[in-house]
């Protein structure tokens, strides 16, 4: 994995072109604006990821925005021409953005091996294809893997298979295949679940609406946060109703930085400023003036702000001792003012 500081997030540019080579450009740049690391794209024709076949079986009926439209023609719309590929990379280069793909079968690796990409992304829906991720594998690039419809065998295959391709750079990205995804099905405790069962990165690809559960994904251990992004959704488009535009994917990246820095490190170390704050802390005190040779008693020590006194845990072991000098009302303790025998 192309390895950060922080948590790398993508922004998906998949169906979000609108057939125009310019507004993936200009959307290129617009995620740069709003914080992206990677722009991500998919590699595909109607023909190389289904059939031009008007039957039931491949006529959407899901309960989607997409119903009543065949696979082919749902494709053919919001495939991504392959000839838009290099200006697309070679413009993400030029704004420091890393540039990536989904490829949907090997021709479609070939294509993305031309262009030297940088990391593979095996999309939900191909989890189940293992002849793909065992080609995409053996190209010892890094591999991230969404999980949409996955069983935990089919994740478990997905992984043995990159291994034994002997590509051990995989990250396993929890995904809830719906478009939008409600909240109740994000089952976002499965990031961690993901890293700890699998040995292995972990992160989302989020269809949720809104920045919550990105947010969300971090403080679990997310590494790898993938969101849709477009640059208008007034243009419309086959994934616009559930992707974020410039001003609303800023406001997640600037919301996940937060999350990192809230997160931070496990600290218990006791810096300068730990040790000044100290002074607010509680400390054994003269509550009532006491004069040499008086009884410590609970009426003239107390446990109060600030901290110059001795600690409070030794409250109960010097009740009953002798002080040896005058002290007044608000005088911190020391050990020095106690005598060594007690009454």
């Amino acid at each position: 994995m192309i390895m950060l500081d922080k948590c790398f997030i993508i922004a998906e540019l998949s169906a979000n072109h609108g057939g125009s080579l310019e507004v993936a450009k200009e959307t290129v740049r617009a995620a740069k604006r709003a914080g992206a690391n990677a722009i991500k794209l998919q590699t595909y024709t109607a023909d190389t990821i289904t059939l031009d076949v008007k039957s039931d079986y491949f006529k959407i009926n899901q309960g989607t925005v997409w119903d009543g439209q065949y696979l082919y023609d749902l494709y053919k719309g919001a495939s991504l021409p392959w000839e838009w590929h290099k200006p697309l990379y070679d413009l993400a280069k030029e704004e420091g953005l890393i540039c990536f793909s989904s490829p949907f079968d090997k021709t479609a690796v070939d294509l993305l091996e031309e262009l030297n990409t940088p990391i593979y992304k095996i999309a939900s829906f191909e989890i189940t294809d293992i002849p793909l991720i065992k080609y995409v594998a053996s190209k010892q690039k890094p591999i991230i893997i969404s999980t949409g419809i996955a069983t935990i065998e089919d994740i478990e295959l997905a992984i043995k298979t990159c291994q034994e391709e002997g590509n051990f750079d995989i990250t396993i990205l929890k995904c809830t295949s719906a478009y939008p995804a409600s909240p109740k099905e994000a089952n976002l405790l499965t990031i961690p679940d993901i890293a700890e069962r699998f040995k292995i990165k972990s992160g989302l690809s989020d269809h949720t609406l809104g920045i919550e559960a990105p947010m969300i994904a971090v403080a679990l251990g997310a590494k790898v946060i993938e969101k849709h992004f477009i640059l208008d959704k007034e243009v419309g488009g086959a994934d616009a109703h559930f992707s974020l535009d410039e001003f609303e994917f800023k406001q997640m990246v600037d919301a996940i930085r937060l999350t990192e820095n809230l997160m931070g490190k496990v600290d218990y170390e006791m810096t300068d400023k730990k040790k000044k704050s100290r002074e607010f802390s509680r400390s054994l005190f003269i509550a009532k003036d006491v004069k040499e040779g008086d009884i410590l008693t609970e009426e003239n020590i107390r446990s109060v702000r600030p901290g110059y006194g001795l600690h409070p845990k030794y409250y109960n072991e010097i009740l009953g001792s002798k002080v040896n000098n005058d002290k007044r009302k608000g005088e911190p303790l020391k050990w020095g003012d106690l005598k060594k025998e007690k009454k």
